[in-house]
């Protein structure tokens, strides 16, 4: 019996994690990530102190925003992610910076490496959907040796992208069993509890993206809903059901038109979260 359930969980967590790949997959993430947040990748380079010589392993990496910065410190950086399919845009960005790195497929959950095998694992805001935490969080600290550092950036479940997520919500599938919100990692308190005594010179900070190419709420609905694969796959999923789809258009419209009238831009909030694995 136990082994026909592992089968099960197994078969289920495949399926899932197949699902995730083709949901970043759709669309164009690489040029939202070059658009809006591409700035992040600097950022939780510098936090973390990345150093030459260095190996350092950049978790669900998509196109690289923080791969390819680690890589020009003079570190020797692998990119995983989940979808390889992201990898093409990164590797020509790579290329155009002059950095030289690796980019190997793989799941958060379940890294296809050894144990204290990296000095530094960064992400941002990619680790944050990988859908069991516990899991993501027990193979960040097995890849790092101790005294390595942790450096993730997530967003913020209060934050714009936060709310877009809020707002997605009765329109989406549930979760399955096990699995937790992405935005979970944005919170300081779960994030400490997820690493626990296992890392030490905690630091966590809220900080903002600026998204200043939206003039409108619908300027920025018809880019996610065109760009973003979480948007699109909510989209698809009430595709047959005309009164759903202008719901999800008028709650991503008004989420928009909210943010830019009361700031004049969209601002996102994440959690850059930094550690010392113990």
């Amino acid at each position: 019996m136990t082994d026909l359930n592992t089968i099960v969980i197994d078969e289920a967590d495949q399926a899932l994690k197949a699902k995730h790949r083709a949901m970043w997959a759709s669309g164009d993430y690489p040029t939202l990530a070059h658009d809006l947040i591409w700035s992040l990748g600097p950022r939780v380079v510098e936090a973390v102190d990345v150093r030459a010589g260095e190996r350092v392993i950049d978790i669900a990496a998509g196109s690289g925003n923080a791969a390819i910065p680690a890589a020009k410190r003079g570190a020797d950086v692998v990119a995983t992610d989940l979808t390889p399919e992201l990898f093409g845009d990164g590797h020509r960005r790579a290329q155009d910076a002059g950095a030289e790195l690796e980019w190997r497929p793989a799941d958060a959950e379940a890294l296809p490496f050894g144990e204290d095998e990296f000095d530094v694992a960064i992400s941002t805001v990619g680790v944050m959907f990988a859908p069991h935490h516990e899991r993501s969080a027990g193979e960040i600290i097995r890849v790092v040796r101790p005294g390595g550092r942790i450096g993730l950036i997530s967003w913020t479940p209060q934050g714009f992208i936060g709310q877009l997520f809020a707002a997605l919500k009765p329109f989406n599938a549930p979760l399955p069993p096990g699995a937790q919100p992405a935005p979970l990692w944005g919170d300081e308190a779960h994030v400490r509890e997820l690493f626990g005594d296992r890392v030490t010179d905690v630091r966590a900070v809220r900080e903002s993206v600026r998204f200043d190419r939206f003039a409108t709420g619908e300027e920025f609905r018809a880019y996610f809903a065109s760009h973003y694969g979480p948007t699109i796959a909510v989209y698809n999923r009430n595709a047959d059901d005309p009164a759903a789809v202008a719901a999800i258009d008028e709650a991503l419209r008004g989420l928009g038109d909210r943010a830019i009238e009361r700031d004049g831009v969209i601002d996102s909030e994440f959690l850059l979260f930094t550690a010392t694995v113990r």
